[in-house]
């Protein structure tokens, strides 16, 4: 999380190091239903294909065509999602096929701008392998086309145009990923993408009052206290109605000054009491007080945002410790109010930020501890209240001697009777009333501070909200931010080997998250990652040129490079290993070296949402990483060698005939 102290907070505590569970956001793209308009699922499909998702581009658009719904813009994009991320050696033979048949029908589209874009798709498909000089009048005409659609077919068609065509492009497409790779405050903005949808606002409702229970009690055993008492008085009024009476005065003064001062203490500790068994808040100071799993990430966030969140004037380690109860707490009430299944702390960390940052700001103001003193019984209160209460005993035992004096044995066992009841009675009267004001006080108090805190905190979780809704990037942003950064990173690969497109038989690039990581993904889209691993294979007639490097996506800054060459026989084989709990593992098998193994993509059956097919899910990620065509190249290597040079020329490849 990116906070105003200007670091980086990695709140993932207790998890496997260097991996932090995704969120996913219900943002501007969705599922498909099933009762869809053919309209409706070509917009989605539109919208898949601008996301970096062209798979599920092509189902949708092929579903919306088969419907009926089919004019030269749906069938340009169709067009387009057919070969995005794709070679032409790619595709299967009914997927040439349906190409073909397409080609053939354009001419019965009307005229317009689709169908200008459709004609120069369908004339760069059919310049492979043609000599370079003949390519100038199809590029020619993609230059005349608008620049929203010129830009789509060169993004589009990047493993399908090859050598002068690319060559003749490549140019304009690196200073358009120079001009658009910090486009639209790329650095200010990422991190919110990241970013779990906070959960909504909660406190502590009041707790159901016993108010009723204990005034219904109190009838019954403060008129048992006043009848024991009554006989005590008398029986010592009937011995020595002097002293008696004094004894009594002073008594009932002491009765009186304990009920006055111990009210508030009562309060007090029987408040502190209720709150820490409903809360289960645990001492502090007690190692084995630890918790469980939730409880303790949440006690990890508030300590993290208590030491970035300090008052002036103090250390981080001398806030931490005048606020040890005050954080533990606000920890046990967030862990009461939020312990629910599949709740990540990462989406209450809004409200411990804002918890922290209220806390400092009330320390600075000196109200902090104001609550905690009001609630204070003073010293001398409490002393006062001990002091009567040792009176009110005293004079109970000079009772007993006062009746002992002047009476017989049967008046002594009738008065210690007496007293033991009154003490029974009068303990039991004096909870009933204790428990009747005080929790009527109580009940008023929390009420009053639940809706002050729940208005604060519905305040802070909009304030939050909208910050987010209004600096996460869209899916078109980051797709297109990544676009940049892998045309540059091939840009740069192709200077340093001094290569030109010409020299390449094809390429591909695979992205691969790279840890420690955030990841982040729409309802529906494919996983993003805060950081990545970029391998690019550059495939020449000598052989495989890989590069890699890792990229922080959220600072747009590239790490080391590395580099190895290697012909072709030297890839002995390529495996895909799937993981249920890890992911997807590729593996690079070299006779004259060790296996290199590629985590591809984490596993993920735990972060789907309503409405999401796992296994679906997993194709549009590997999809949008580049793996289906890295691994089908791969493969073709490691399994032909040299040979695969000559499966995939355009020559040995069935013609495609632009019809259009």
């Amino acid at each position: 999380m990116n906070d105003d102290s200007g670091i980086t907070h990695n709140s993932a505590y207790d998890s496997t190091i260097g991996v932090q569970a995704g969120v996913v956001h219900n943002a501007n793209i969705s599922i498909g239903h099933q009762d869809a308009t053919p309209e409706e699922k070509y917009k989605l499909g539109v919208r898949f294909l601008e996301d970096g998702v062209p798979s599920r581009a092509r189902d949708l658009i092929g579903q919306a065509i088969a419907q009926k719904y089919d004019n030269a813009e749906v069938r340009f994009h169709w067009v387009l999602a057919m070969l995005s991320t794709r070679a032409y050696h790619d595709l299967g033979t009914e997927e040439r096929q349906q190409l073909q048949r397409a080609s053939e029908a354009v001419r019965d589209y009307a005229e317009g701008e689709w169908k200008d874009a459709l004609r120069v798709a369908f004339d760069l498909l059919a310049m492979r392998g043609t000599p370079d000089g003949e390519t100038e009048r199809v590029l020619e005409r993609l230059r005349t086309l608008s620049p929203g659609i010129r830009d789509k077919i060169v993004h589009h068609f990047d493993l399908v145009l090859t050598g002068g065509l690319k060559d003749g492009l490549w140019a304009e497409r690196r200073l358009w990923a120079e001009a658009e790779r910090l486009d639209n405050q790329r650095v200010q903005r990422v991190w919110a993408y990241f970013e779990p949808d906070p959960i909504g606002p909660r406190a502590l409702p009041p707790r159901p009052s016993t108010a009723a229970a204990a005034r219904a009690a109190l009838p019954v055993r403060a008129g048992l206290f006043a009848a024991v008492t009554a006989v005590l008085a008398v029986l010592a009024l009937v011995a020595d109605p002097a002293s008696a009476a004094v004894e009594l005065l002073v008594a009932l003064a002491a009765g009186l000054t304990a009920a006055h001062f111990g009210r508030r203490w009562w309060y007090q500790e029987h408040h502190l009491k209720i709150k820490s068994r409903w809360l289960q808040i645990p001492n502090p100071r007690d190692p084995a007080a630890t918790g469980d799993g939730f409880t303790n990430r949440v006690r990890h966030s508030f300590d993290h945002y208590f030491t970035v969140r300090v008052p002036y004037g103090l250390t981080p380690q001398e806030w931490l410790g005048h606020t040890t109860d005050i954080r533990e707490s606000l920890a046990a009430e967030i862990a009461v109010l939020y312990r629910e299944s599949r709740i990540p702390v990462d989406r209450v960390n809004w409200l411990i930020r804002y918890l922290a940052e209220d806390a400092r700001d009330r320390y600075g103001k000196g109200t902090l501890f104001d609550q905690r003193r009001l609630n204070q019984t003073s010293a001398g209160a409490k002393g006062l209240c001990v002091a009567a209460l040792a009176v009110l005993g005293f004079m109970t035992l000079s009772l007993l001697g006062t009746v002992a004096s002047g009476g017989g044995g049967s008046q002594l066992v009738l008065a210690v009777l007496a007293v033991a009841g009154a003490v029974w009675s009068g303990r039991a009267a004096a909870s009933s009333w204790l428990e009747a004001g005080g929790e009527e006080r109580r009940l008023a108090e929390e009420t009053r501070e639940y809706q002050e805190q729940l208005a604060a905190r519905q305040a802070a979780y909009q304030k939050w909200k909208s910050q987010l809704d209004a600096t996460r990037p869209s899916e078109l942003e980051m797709e297109t931010w990544l676009t940049c950064d892998k045309t540059l990173f091939i840009d740069e690969a192709l200077r340093h080997y001094q290569l030109t497109w010409q020299d390449l038989i094809t390429h591909t690039i695979l992205l691969t998250p790279a840890r420690p990581y955030r990841r982040g993904r729409v309802k529906g889209g494919p996983w993003r990652y805060s950081r990545y691993a970029f391998r690019l294979f550059l495939v020449t007639q000598d052989g495989v040129r890989e590069v890699g490097a890792e990229f922080d996506f959220t600072n747009a800054r590239r790490g080391n490079r590395q580099r190895s060459n290697y012909r072709f026989d030297a890839l002995s084989s390529v495996q895909v290993t799937e993981h249920s709990e890890t992911g997807y593992d590729l593996e690079l098998y070299l006779t004259n070296g060790p296996a290199q193994k590629i985590s591809v993509k984490d596993a993920d059956a735990d972060q789907l949402v309503p409405g999401e097919n796992a296994q679906e899910i997993t194709d549009i990620s590997l999809d949008a990483a580049g793996f289906v065509h890295t691994f089908h190249l791969l493969e073709g290597i490691a399994a032909d060698g040299k040979g695969w040079i000559d499966r995939i020329n355009p020559k040995n490849l069935p013609f495609f005939h632009a019809a259009g």
